[in-house]
Formats: structure tokens, C-alpha cells, sequence
């Protein structure tokens, strides 16, 4: 997805160390989540289990190291997984943990996608003029997540990307890149999002052409632009506000380096 592209960018042409890895055995049925065969370099077969590995990605632009965990949603025991998680944040010292994903919604491809924040954090909320989290319902593992990290005073920020909700099996740099620009504001860590650019012009001229012959395609696009443009017309705060008053949430907090 966009959120999972979002990341894999960020994380290219850096300097990543594995910090952990979650045994698979305890988290998932195999019988869903199959592991896979494959040939090593060596021409020795082997089998690729689900990972969810824990990366530290180093920033020498900047003094604030960034950790990932990117993976598969786990089957079972959550609160389990939760921990591991939590657990290897506080030994890496981390200050903030923040969550991403995309939601597909009425969004035209033809604008920049609307990136929605979140934190049950009181100090951030007021500085970044962030919502608390209104929803109610189900839940997946990163909501599990966010509330184990409130509960253990973590300050988490959630933020969720749209993309458009008539492409939803398609790739989405537009939306990657909107997040992308969110992540290096909010946290300080260059993300390289301006370079997708030509790759985002491609986008638009394919998804351009596949609504230009359909005549319905083409009345659905332009009336999703009216209502979207009418929905963020409102003035809000600009992403360099936010990662000021970011910056200095974080100076407030103990003297951590990642």
C-alpha cells in the first residue's frame, strides 16, 4: 500500500540495521501465511518465514535516528506482539512512536491527498492542533499498538494518508510522497519525497488516459474534484507550523537520541 511504499522509500540508500527480530512461530498461522521457498546465492534451497523486523535507519543530516517496524499483521496473541514492540522502543530510547497507513476515500487523483493526524497525547494535540481519535469498532494491530503506547505515556501521533478510493489495487506515489512529506516535517528526517516526482507525473498521465475515454469516469472525476475541493478549502496549519512546534515538544522531552 501507500503507507508500506511510504516507508520502503524512505528507508532506500540508507544505512539500516536490523535491531530485532519477532519470532513468527508464536504470532501466525502458517496454514494462512504460508512461508515461501526460495534459493540463496548458494543454490542452497531455504524457506522465508513472515518477518516482522525491527530497523534502525541512521540520518547523518540530522541527529535523530529513525526505527522501523514494517511487516505482517499477526494472527494471534497481540497483546504479546505489542509488548515486543514496546519493549524494544524503550531499549532504543525512543521518544515518539508514530503510526502510518492509507485509507482509501473520495479523493480525485488529480489533487494532493489529504494526510490526517491523530494523538491521544495532550501536549501534542494542543501544539499541532491534531484530533483526538474519535473512532469506535474494530481494530487492527496498530490500533492495539497506539493504545499500549498511551498507556506506557509513549506520546504516539497516528497518520493516514488517502488515496483514491476507484484505484484502490493500484500503486499510489502521490499518496507515499504526501506522507512522506508529513513524516520529514513532523520528525526531521530527510524522506526524499520530491524525488518521486516524475514518477508521479506518470501516474497521472496513465490514470488521465483511463478516465479521459469514459464518459461516466470522466463526470465521476470531476464531480469528486467540487466536493473535494470544497472540503479543504478551510485553512489549516501549514506542515512547516507543525514541525516547528514538533521540534519543540521534542527538545521538552528527556534527552534521548532516537
Amino acid at each position: 500500500g501507500a503507507a508500506t511504499a511510504a516507508l520502503e522509500w524512505c528507508l532506500d540508500d540508507r544505512a539500516v540495521t536490523v535491531v530485532a527480530s519477532i519470532d513468527p512461530d508464536p504470532f501466525f498461522d502458517f496454514t494462512h501465511e504460508r512461508p515461501e521457498v526460495y534459493f540463496d546465492e548458494d543454490d542452497e534451497r531455504k524457506i522465508r518465514w513472515p518477518e516482522n523486523d525491527i530497523v534502525i535507519a541512521r540520518f547523518p543530516e540530522g541527529s535523530r535516528d529513525l526505527v522501523v517496524l514494517s511487516g505482517i499483521e499477526p494472527h494471534t496473541n497481540w497483546n504479546i506482539f505489542s509488548e515486543c514492540v514496546l519493549q524494544t522502543a524503550k531499549n532504543l530510547n525512543c521518544t515518539v512512536a508514530v503510526t502510518v497507513g492509507a485509507i482509501a476515500e473520495a479523493i480525485p487523483h488529480t489533487r494532493t491527498p489529504s494526510v490526517f493526524g491523530s494523538t491521544t497525547n495532550a501536549a501534542l494535540a494542543r501544539r499541532l492542533k491534531l484530533s483526538r481519535p474519535t473512532y469506535q469498532g474494530v481494530t487492527g494491530i496498530v490500533g492495539v499498538m497506539q493504545e499500549r503506547f498511551e498507556r506506557e505515556q509513549l506520546a504516539a501521533v497516528s497518520l493516514r494518508v488517502g488515496v483514491p478510493h476507484y484505484l484502490t489495487n493500484a500503486q499510489h506515489p502521490k499518496s507515499s510522497a504526501a506522507l512522506l512529506r508529513h513524516l520529514e516535517i513532523v520528525l526531521g528526517v530527510p524522506t526524499r519525497h520530491a524525488e518521486l516526482y516524475e514518477e508521479i507525473q506518470r501516474w497521472e498521465e496513465l490514470h488521465d488516459a483511463a478516465v479521459e475515454g469514459d464518459e461516466q469516469a470522466s463526470e465521476h472525476l470531476a464531480q469528486l474534484e467540487v466536493d473535494y475541493d470544497a472540503r479543504t478549502q478551510f485553512e489549516i496549519p501549514s506542515a512547516d507550523d507543525l514541525g516547528a512546534e514538533f521540534e519543540r515538544f521534542l527538545r521538552e522531552q528527556p534527552d534521548e537520541d532516537t
